[in-house]
């Protein structure tokens, strides 16, 4: 199922918070969510894990300006710059989080227990050092709106052309309700990102909330092996170029300091 990257919410948040939007406090709740708790593991100067708000405040001072996201997949290191050790371990997650201006990069791991309804969720923010080097195949805000319309629109054709459930109106009430659940009392960035970086999130959630409701409800009538393939080969296109346009958004703050706009 379609789910928020945890790594944009730090992002996003961690933004806002370094510059001034919101306090620590309201910072960390965002992050954390739904979860139980979040710690940092291996930040310069601590022996042993720490809060995120602690957290957040040494990245500060060690020179950490901004925060971006890479959502990397296999054969696709989006938002990398290396070194390998960190690039591994945040294909592993398929995210993490880059400090602007501290060369460290942090990894979740995500620990589960309880029964299904009733699930205790912890996470372990893992920093390491990165490479501070542009990263992998990020697009400008611009690329990833035209990106998705284009995707979205073309996806959506061959999907019902094969007729598969993920492209009509079943679709339509199934991402409705999807983000009414996951959204609710929660902003789809934090304060301070530009209008546009909003637009292009929202529009990359519901094509990644497409593509799962597609995934999940079966073959339809796509019973050949032939348009079976077919679908894939239209399903797959489109998720990339919908981790491409998160990425440009989440990392649209630190574009806009980057280039003075802020």
């Amino acid at each position: 199922m379609f789910s928020e990257p945890r790594s944009g919410r730090l992002a996003a948040w961690g933004n806002a918070l370094l510059a001034g939007f919101v306090s620590p406090d309201d910072a960390v709740h965002a992050v954390v969510g739904d979860d139980a708790v979040h710690r940092v593991e291996g930040l310069p100067g601590e022996s042993a894990p720490v809060g995120l708000s602690l957290a957040l405040g040494r990245l500060r001072a060690l020179g950490t300006t901004g925060l971006r996201v890479a959502l990397p997949a296999p054969g696709h290191p989006l938002g990398l710059s290396g070194p390998p050790e960190f690039n591994a371990r945040a294909l592993e997650a398929e995210e993490a989080a880059i400090c602007q201006g501290a060369a460290l990069g942090l990894v979740p791991e995500v620990h589960e227990a309880g029964p299904r309804g009733d699930v205790h969720v912890e996470v372990v923010w893992r920093v390491l050092p990165v490479r501070e080097a542009p990263p992998a195949d990020v697009p400008s805000l611009g690329e990833a709106e035209r990106e998705l319309a284009e995707g979205l629109r073309e996806a959506t054709e061959v999907l019902t052309r094969l007729d598969v459930a993920g492209s009509g109106p079943v679709a339509e009430a199934a991402i409705d309700a999807y983000r009414a659940r996951s959204e609710r009392g929660r902003e789809v960035l934090a304060p301070g990102y530009p209008p546009r970086a909003v637009r292009v999130l929202e529009l990359a959630q519901r094509v990644g909330l497409l593509i799962t409701v597609a995934e999940e409800s079966g073959h339809g009538s796509a019973v050949t092996a032939g348009e079976i393939a077919a679908r894939a080969q239209a399903l797959r296109p489109v998720e990339r170029v919908a981790r491409r346009a998160q990425v440009a958004a989440y990392n649209a703050f630190v574009e806009e300091r980057e280039r003075g706009v802020r």
